[in-house]
């Protein structure tokens, strides 16, 4: 006897259809699991057959063949547990079959029967829907994830004995509620606020240029001055995510299995801050079974280092091809995956190794050429691509104790969502969204410069002796700052705004 069950495999972000052949035959006895498994999926027999004794089934004696299809295809994870079950019991005629042609199934079983959660359910309820099927059983734990997918049934199963319940058509089942609602939508407000910020409204007005126009931004300054503090409200300026964004975004989590058990599409951009010791495969992606790195998790969001001259330097120059292409491919001999990685960098530093190099109050124990060293850790063409440099200045003891209001991140959110307005309006049709995106003949079309700006430009090249590298960022973020303004062209005050962001670029 043979049947298909239907199930997925998980590529990048996306889904893979795969196909669970199972063929019952009288020559010899054993259960054969081919279609190249990986090891978690060859120790699935044993938790199959705990199962079937647990939840009063049997496994018949006789020769049982499972082929993954396609064959070719790389299988990983315990998600195939589900399907090999059920088709087991279909073939062995255990169960209905009536419902398997148009059915998916996802899910690990414990030894005891029960469904445990899986990575990646949400791709796989998308791959289902673009199928055709009409109903994927997956675990209760993922109900609320696969629910953001509308046009077909979602149910969740706690059990071997429930799911097959429901095929013998024993129990009905009920379909999860389709809802893009998310556990944190009755967060209305963030709990970080720059409304906190005590002083600081030259670094604030920088923030609110680079999230106007989705500018990478390294902040330069002493222990203390509130740079890591600065960096974490920077989401709160940040414009809402798309619908397009947020099911983007919460696939990446789903795959790298980071959304939580009762937590459906999300709705607030990532803020992901890896320490000084991330590796380069935990910051880009890849290992041996292929993941989502920090890079990815970033996506739509903002990925912050702290204390950036810490990190290695192989791995900040992983951060090139990201930083310039919004994705990340990683090949390897036994896999190429493809993850987005469209997020907006905000780096800290100090300006020397012990933290006090320029500082107003404190002495610098530094030599010239251990400033130059630490400072140079960063390479030329990763920070050819920070488009702001904003020196942090610690805030004096009168600013902290000042009762005056600062102002809030909603008030900062407003201007920063009307810039963003301005600047989908002006890419529609095109393939980018911020005019941090754009490329040399993007500036040329789209932020001409006037005679007496062109002019200002070129006398602060020569005068400040700034590399030929800030060229076109000084325009990026001056175009940036006329958006914010609500003006159509630069002007030579958008210009000189933008010449005073480029610290580290000054020989």
């Amino acid at each position: 006897m043979f049947v298909r069950v239907h199930s997925g495999a998980i590529d990048g972000i996306a889904a893979r259809d795969v196909t669970i052949e199972v063929n019952m035959s009288g020559g010899g006895i054993g259960l054969y699991i081919v279609g190249l498994p990986d090891n978690t999926i060859k120790e699935s027999e044993q938790r199959i057959l705990a199962a079937f004794g647990n939840s009063g089934y049997r496994m018949i004696h006789k020769k049982i063949v499972v082929n993954l299809a396609p064959a070719d295809l790389r299988k990983e994870g315990s998600l195939y547990d589900l399907p090999i079950a059920v088709g087991i019991l279909a073939v062995t005629e255990q169960i209905r079959t009536d419902m398997l042609s148009d059915s998916m199934f996802v899910g690990e079983l414990s030894l005891n029967g029960t469904l445990r959660p899986v990575k990646g359910a949400l791709p796989l309820v998308a791959l289902a829907r673009e199928k055709g099927l009409k109903r994927v059983f997956l675990p209760e734990e993922n109900v609320a994830e696969g629910a953001v997918v509308d046009g077909i049934d979602v149910v969740g199963v706690g059990s071997l004995l429930e799911i097959c319940a429901i095929l013998n058509g024993n129990t009905p089942y009920t379909p999860a509620e389709h809802c893009l609602a998310t556990a944190d939508d009755a967060e209305c407000e963030f709990s970080d606020d720059f409304a906190d910020v005590k002083g600081q409204e030259y670094v604030k007005r920088a923030l609110e240029v680079a999230a106007a126009g989705g500018h990478n931004v390294i902040m330069i300054g002493s222990p203390g001055s509130g740079k890591t503090m600065l960096a974490r409200r920077v989401p709160t300026i940040l414009p809402p995510m798309t619908l397009e964004e947020a099911l983007e975004t919460t696939k990446i989590h789903s795959v790298a299995g980071k959304i939580g058990t009762h937590r459906g599409l999300m709705s607030h951009r990532p803020f992901r801050a890896p320490h000084h010791l991330t590796s380069q495969v935990a910051l880009i992606g890849g290992g041996q079974s292929p993941q989502p790195g920090e890079v990815s998790l970033a996506n739509n969001g903002v990925l912050f280092l702290d204390e950036m001259p810490e990190f290695g330097r192989s791995v900040l120059e992983v951060l090139r091809q990201p930083l310039e292409e919004r994705h990340i491919a990683i090949s390897r001999a036994k896999y190429s995956v493809d993850y987005p990685a469209n997020f907006m960098l905000v780096a800290s530093m100090n300006p020397c190794p012990c933290g006090y190099y320029n500082h107003p109050t404190k002495e610098c124990t530094c030599s010239a050429a251990a400033v130059h060293r630490y400072k140079a850790h960063i390479s030329g063409p990763l920070m050819d691509r920070i488009d702001i440099h904003i020196e942090v200045v610690p805030v004096a003891v009168g600013e902290l104790s000042s009762t005056r209001r600062s102002e809030s991140s909603a008030e900062i959110r407003q201007r920063v969502v009307a810039a963003r307005n301005i600047q989908l309006k002006r890419f529609e049709g095109l393939d980018i969204h911020s005019n941090a995106e754009m490329t040399g003949a993007m500036l040329r079309r789209f932020a001409p410069l006037d005679k007496p700006s062109q002019t200002m430009l070129e006398q602060a090249m020569t005068a400040l002796d700034l590399s030929a590298r800030a060229y076109d960022r000084i325009i990026k973020v001056a175009r940036t700052i006329a958006d914010l303004e609500g003006k159509e062209n630069i002007e030579p005050a958008h210009i000189s705004e933008a010449i005073g962001y480029r610290t580290l670029d000054r020989r």
